[in-house]
């Protein structure tokens, strides 16, 4: 299992709007090849920031399979423009003690 971790700096003022469209932006990622489950946070700090935890199969379910279909093509249509700056997305896997 992957763990994808993006932080996402939600323009002020856009938040509600933002929330909106992701609601039903989720239905995109839950429908694709590898993916286990997400998790969408909000700041209590800053209210315009928020973090997406989604949990992939296998590293390339994201990266190649998500990203390079065209449901990323809608997923983005609907989400990025509420970014600033974009966010930075890094991929976690569990270590072995």
């Amino acid at each position: 299992m992957v763990l994808e971790v993006a932080i996402l700096n939600v323009i002020p003022g856009l938040e509600d709007e933002f929330l909106k469209a992701f609601s039903i932006a989720q239905r995109i990622i839950s429908r694709m090849a590898g993916y286990i489950s997400h998790q969408l946070k909000r700041c209590v700090e800053n209210a315009s920031r928020f973090i997406l935890l989604v949990e992939w199969e296998k590293l390339t379910d994201h990266t190649e399979g998500f990203r390079g279909s065209k449901e990323y093509q809608e997923w983005k249509k609907m989400l990025h423009h509420f970014y600033d700056p974009f966010p930075v997305v890094e991929h976690y896997a569990d270590v072995q003690m």
